[in-house]
């Protein structure tokens, strides 16, 4: 332990686990640069030891960690901090004025009932779950641990099950949107239907992914990793309601600019480009009403999927288009329609000659394939026995060396193959007397 001046600065060098520690105190006084010295050493040796002090920490409440967490979620997940501050806000209201060191599985039980009570969904109750085990640090990550060992991490959620609208609900889909209020929801309607996209990649969407020109457009910020920046041409029916669209835009706002949205923010009526779209749910629950229909948002982009796969666009293609990694989710969203299947299964039954086949019409006449097994069987006959005598002998000295069965055993898999060796033997005897 030494102290050394440079300049006017006293500097502190010490020995700790076999390295060289030098700093600065930051001070030209030899007293402060002792304490900072001795002060260093001991932060170093509690750390090594494992003693620091968490009691202060322990007492702090879950509103004061929520708050802390949000403000850092914001800066790493900006896109989506809303839905971050929402699911916190209930754990706040519920939870706020609990201290760290007061929580444990039965007030996360506690929590998961509270929000049943007001009938919150499952699926958004184990979200915000999820939430609260992680501002809690290491503490949550031991309570999950426990709520898992005991299976009561996650609620049960229901499984949606998605489906594909026939052309009738599209046609009159469509058609109500075309007359409905919102100027956004039929633009909205023709990309979920020709493009397959999310409901959050349509709403974030700016006029510089549309190539009108060209006919494409690029999706910009998306769900999964192989979704972002995929290129998705436009058919004829999109876009005619995209050119129709960006005529209404600009009689609207004045010029249509690319850093500028193309569902603008305000209500009742779009007032600021700059801005996004919040959410389409009211336009989507009135389009349904009006139309008759019944389903999910997210069910146009299961129909698209199907319509293709039905169409016979290829996997990859396919994948492509949706921006799905892999065949099993592209499996989940399509959903052949009965008549579809109907079809392939009608299919198999016609041959190039016009005639059906015999086996399907109940026919006598004998297939090519069902004399060839016959052949087949009667070979395997005469092998047999040629075979039978051969066989006959071989049991007899497998017999003598497994021994006497017994009488009072129940099972034994010795006794078993004894018995199987006899009928073996005892057959191929038999065929071998017939054909001799």
């Amino acid at each position: 332990m030494s102290l050394l001046k440079r300049g006017k600065i006293w500097w502190y060098e010490f020995w700790f686990a076999g390295q060289r520690i030098q700093e600065s105190s930051k001070s030209s006084s030899k007293t402060v640069a002792r304490l900072a010295e001795q002060k260093r050493r001991r932060e170093l040796e509690e750390g090594f030891n494992d003693l620091e002090d968490v009691r202060q920490k322990r007492v702090r409440t879950i509103c004061e960690l929520g708050d802390e967490y949000l403000a850092s979620y914001a800066v790493r997940n900006p896109q989506s901090a809303v839905f971050a501050k929402y699911a916190v806000a209930h754990v706040q209201r519920l939870l706020g004025a609990r201290m760290l060191v007061n929580v444990n599985e039965q007030t996360v039980k506690e929590f998961q009932d509270k929000r049943l009570e007001e009938k919150a969904a499952p699926k958004t109750i184990n979200e915000e779950v999820g939430f609260l085990l992680r501002l809690l640090g290491d503490i949550g990550g031991l309570l999950r641990v426990r709520l898992r060992k005991k299976k009561l991490l996650k609620l049960k959620v229901r499984k949606t099950v998605g489906k594909a609208y026939d052309a009738d609900e599209k046609a009159r889909l469509i058609a109500a949107a075309k007359e409905a209020r919102s100027p956004h929801i039929y633009l909205a309607l023709m990309l979920a239907q020709n493009t397959g996209m999310r409901s959050a990649e349509i709403k974030n969407m700016t006029w510089r992914q549309i190539h009108l020109d060209e006919r494409y457009l690029a999706v910009g910020r998306s769900k999964t990793e192989a979704g972002e920046g995929r290129t998705i041409p436009l058919n004829s029916a999109l876009h005619q309601a995209l050119a129709s669209y960006a005529g209404w835009y600009t009689e609207r706002f004045g010029d249509v600019r690319p850093e500028w949205y193309i569902f603008p923010f305000g209500g009742p009526r779009p007032n600021d480009p700059t801005k996004p779209v919040t959410t389409l749910k009211t336009a989507w629950r009135n389009l349904r009403i009006s139309a008759g229909v019944s389903g999910r948002w997210h069910d146009n982009r299961h129909t698209l999927i199907t319509e293709l796969a039905e169409r016979g666009a290829g996997d990859q293609t396919i994948m492509d288009i949706a921006g799905h990694v892999s065949k099993q989710m592209l499996k989940h969203y399509s959903h052949i329609r009965m008549e579809a299947k109907r079809t392939a299964l009608e299919s198999i039954l016609e041959k190039p000659d016009g005639a059906p086949a015999a086996i399907q019409t109940g026919s006598a006449v004998p297939s090519d394939a069902q004399q060839i097994e016959r052949g087949s069987q009667q070979k395997s006959l005469q092998s047999v026995s040629k075979c039978g005598r051969k066989q006959n002998r071989e049991a007899s000295k497998l017999l003598k060396v497994i021994g006497s069965s017994g009488r009072t055993r129940a099972y034994n898999p010795l006794v078993n193959s004894r018995t199987a060796l006899m009928r073996l033997a005892h057959g191929g005897w038999i065929q071998g007397k017939k054909d001799g």
